[in-house]
């Protein structure tokens, strides 16, 4: 038996670089494809981070019936609360119990005999069962049983020296910290370490993933958010810009606002791929300047995305009809309503599905109503930055052209949000609407900027009538 386990292993290094995969996509995607398969990997985290369901699905997912995948309690939660929970989740599979997946509790054993329990059903398991996965929960807990920092250390060399001796990938999960990282050993043998965390703010919990290490292996740095669903873990990768920008080539072409008046300021229209940051205060029009923006693109038979966070789509709806259209014949032409509460907005998720829908190729024209909502959902406003940076390079790439909108209190050229400055140099183009200072209930808007074109720079009015928004 062990030289079988000898033979599986050297064939595995023969045959190169395999993968054991999650079971989700998004997972497998920022681990370059997945674990290492012999390796071991620790997933860390405090309770309630998901660390168990991550593991369960990675395991419901991977029982093909060839060899079994054991999960192993220790001295944390009992094993009957761990299968009654498994069972709410949409992968789990009471078929696959007790063959394919064995669960076994440890924690008397480790109680009488110390971490030299687990060291001796270890080897007994892989000798007999031939174990294709190990989950070890929690590993963290069997620190507590040992004697000295010595007998911790050849704890995990014995432990280190079975797994890596047979063609096996284990699961180390445990309640670390990221002190715990620095001094305990088992984080030295380690092959991968995944951190789950959760973040609590004022109305919800945001959780994130991030790889700490991956030996051997390319993987996507950073925070990756997710939440707990009833099909496991829901991750949304982080969004990098693309990998190959030198080969983008800027459009000259020009496609219309929408808006009667706004195009001659604009030197002829919006420049093909580019995005136009338009601040205002409250009423100023931005809303109206963006949803012609974005009826005029269904107009000429281009796929548009319209992403709101202030009106619910019933109050959008009412909007279209206002300024003259149908509101469902235009969805059936080719405008798409993306809509998200701004009380339970995440960025991650948002932004995740907008990079989902411009990579059909079939989204030539997008407006995120009002990047504001965005910026106050962010825990993290360089997250936010590097989200949207992202997000517009990929647009420009894409040929994707983009209106975002952004409440400003005291005007661009004011002291009113320190996000202002960030979007703008962001964006190609800029334009600012405001409250006249000279008549009031009047109307201004101004191009402080556009890229690569020559514009009108005067203030210039501008009326929001029955037919929609024009500049005088």
């Amino acid at each position: 038996m062990i030289e079988d386990h000898l033979a599986g292993a050297a064939a595995y290094n023969d045959a190169g670089f395999s993968r054991i995969t999650t079971g989700n996509p998004q997972a497998d995607e920022i681990l370059g494809g997945g674990f290492p398969c012999n390796s071991i990997n620790i997933l860390m985290g405090q309770p309630g981070t998901g660390k168990t369901i991550f593991a369960e699905q990675l395991l419901f997912h991977n029982a093909k019936g060839d060899r079994p995948l054991l999960y192993v309690t220790t001295l944390s939660e009992p094993m009957t609360k761990v299968v009654s929970y498994v069972q709410r989740f949409d992968f789990f599979d009471s078929g696959r119990l007790g063959k394919e997946i064995q669960y076994e509790d440890l924690g008397a054993a480790l109680s009488e005999q110390g971490p030299a329990a687990l060291t001796d059903w270890l080897r007994d398991a892989i000798k007999t069962r031939s174990p294709k996965v190990v989950v070890i929960d929690s590993f963290r807990a069997i620190h507590d049983l040992a004697v000295s920092t010595d007998d911790t250390r050849r704890f995990i060399s014995n432990i280190a020296g079975l797994l890596s001796a047979y063609d096996v990938t284990a699961f180390l999960l445990g309640e670390y910290t990221q002190d715990d990282i620095r001094t305990f050993p088992e984080f030295a043998v380690a092959d991968a370490i995944v951190e789950l965390a959760r973040q609590s703010r004022s109305s919800r919990d945001e959780r994130f993933m991030r790889v700490l290490k991956l030996r051997g292996s390319a993987y996507r740095e950073g925070q990756h958010a997710f939440r707990i669903t009833a099909g496991g873990l829901e991750l949304y990768p982080r969004l990098v810009a693309p990998r190959e920008p030198e080969k983008y080539v800027s459009s000259v072409d020009r496609i219309s606002s929408g808006v009667r008046g706004l195009d001659d300021i604009l030197g002829g229209g919006l420049l093909t791929g580019s995005t136009t940051l338009v601040v205002g205060m409250t009423g100023a029009g931005k809303t109206t300047l963006a949803l012609q923006f974005a009826l005029e693109g269904v107009k000429r038979g281009e796929q548009t995305l319209y992403v709101n966070f202030q009106e619910n789509p019933a109050q959008l709806r009412r909007a279209i009809a206002n300024l003259g259209g149908d509101p469902a014949a235009v969805q059936r032409q080719g405008l798409r309503l993306l809509y998200a509460s701004p009380v339970e907005l995440q960025i991650d998720s948002i932004v995740v599905e907008i990079f989902e829908a411009i990579k059909s190729g079939t989204i030539k024209r997008l407006v995120i109503d009002a990047v504001g909502d965005l910026a106050a959902a962010a825990s993290d406003s360089q997250r936010l930055h590097d989200y949207l940076y992202s997000l517009i390079q990929h647009f420009a790439a894409r040929g994707v052209t983009t209106m975002l909108t952004l409440e400003s209190g005291e005007g661009f050229t004011g002291s009113s949000l320190a996000h202002d400055q960030r979007f703008s140099y962001m964006s190609d183009n800029l334009i600012y609407l405001a409250w006249s200072t000279e008549k009031v209930g009047h109307r201004t808007i101004r191009v402080v900027k556009m890229r690569g074109s020559a514009h009108e720079r005067d203030i210039r009015e501008f009326e929001i009538g029955a037919k929609g928004a024009r500049v005088l």
